[in-house]
Parts: C-alpha cells; structure tokens; sequence
C-alpha cells in the first residue's frame, strides 16, 4: 500500500466529485431567491447588515472565477454617514436618497495593477509578461473581471439574505479622485445592499424569449 499523500490535483477532483453527489443543482426555490425571482430594489428598512455578514459576502463572491485567478475587483463598504456624504458627491440627484437610506452601499471597484500579485494568484507559472507595459489590455481584462466578481456579489447576497439594487448613475471620477486617489483603484459600479421594503416595487419589467435573443449551432 502507497502511503504517498494525496496530491492538491486529486484532492480538488474529489472535492468536486463529493459536491456534485451531495447537490447536482439547485432546487427551484433557491433559484428564484438568486436570479428568476429576484428584484433590484430603492427602498431599505432600518436593519442593519453586520461585518460578519459582509465578510461571509465576500468569501462567497471571491470563489468565482476570473480569467488566470486575476481576481481584480476590489470592495468597498460605505456606511458612516460622512463616506455616504463624500460618495453621495458623485451621484445623480436621483440617487442620492436611495444610497443614503442603504444600510451599505459597495463600491465595486477594480485594481488596473492587479497584474502585479499573479505570482501569489496563479503560483502555476509566471504570467506578468501577459500584462506588463499593456495598459489597454490590463484595463480591459479589470473592467471585465471586476464586472464578472461584481454580478457574483450579487447573487452571494441574496444567496445570505440580503436585498441589493445596484447604480451605475454616478461619475467615475468623482468617486475615484474621492476614495481611489492614492492606490489608483477605479470604480466599476455601485451596490446598495440590506433588506428592503418592498412597497416600493413595481411590476416586473420584460425580457427576451429564448428564441428572440439565443442561437444553438
């Protein structure tokens, strides 16, 4: 008998294999409270959403995958009232009562210098040359990944519980120079999150059918 120890391959294959036999996908319910059901919302309770549960937010949302682990979306949780007032600096008027009345509101940012921690993110072979001296291609793969994290956000809170309604009425460069000016990250979108009072909803709006939008070749 081998008494070699299992190597880190195999023991993700039988993670996996573990997983898929425990639940091979989710049961209608838990769909609808992620996606099919579930609402973006403008108007909040009172009730306060705790570290804790913003910690177990984002252990959730980093599990998702991104081109070679490159993981550049970068988080900030804004809930004082003086950082709702700075950040309330860069949004449309129509906006501002809506971040204010959020519990918290998440800056989903991104780190265009993400490229620079590959050795501790992708241990697997040295991929910098991928991204050194090519901002356009550094800038296009943060904005797309940090977009990719930022939908995974998302369905992680209303996975936990939580209500998010997510602004993209802002300006950019306000919100950097105000919260991004000395490490260079730039904002992608922003997030309200906690729970929401639903008599502000209205009906649902129309997508695509299938066929309208899908192909099958």
């Amino acid at each position: 008998m081998s008494d070699a120890k299992p190597t880190s391959r195999s023991v993700a294959q039988e993670e996996i294999r573990q997983l898929r036999a425990i639940k091979d996908r989710l049961d209608d319910a838990s769909i609808d409270v992620i996606l099919r059901k579930a609402r973006s919302h403008y108007a909040w309770t009172d009730r306060p959403v705790p570290d804790a549960l913003l910690r177990e937010l984002y252990d959730i949302t980093i599990a998702g995958p991104t081109s070679m682990n490159t993981c550049p979306a970068r988080f900030v949780f804004v809930r004082e009232v003086a950082a709702k007032e700075r950040l309330a600096k860069a949004l449309k008027a129509k906006n501002i009562d809506k971040m204010m009345a959020a519990p918290v509101t998440a800056i989903i940012a991104y780190d265009p210098n993400f490229w620079t921690h590959l050795p501790f993110l992708f241990p697997h072979e040295d991929r910098r040359p991928f991204f050194e001296g090519k901002e356009d291609h550094c800038e296009v793969t943060a904005l797309r990944n940090s977009s990719l994290q930022g939908a995974y956000f998302m369905i992680a809170a209303r996975a936990l519980g939580l209500d998010v309604g997510a602004m993209s009425g802002f300006s950019n460069e306000i919100v950097d120079q105000e919260f991004f000016a000395e490490n260079g990250w730039k904002s992608n979108f922003l997030c309200n999150i906690g729970y929401a009072d639903e008599s502000a909803l209205f009906g649902k709006l129309p997508r695509f059918e299938f066929e309208e939008v899908c192909s099958i070749l």
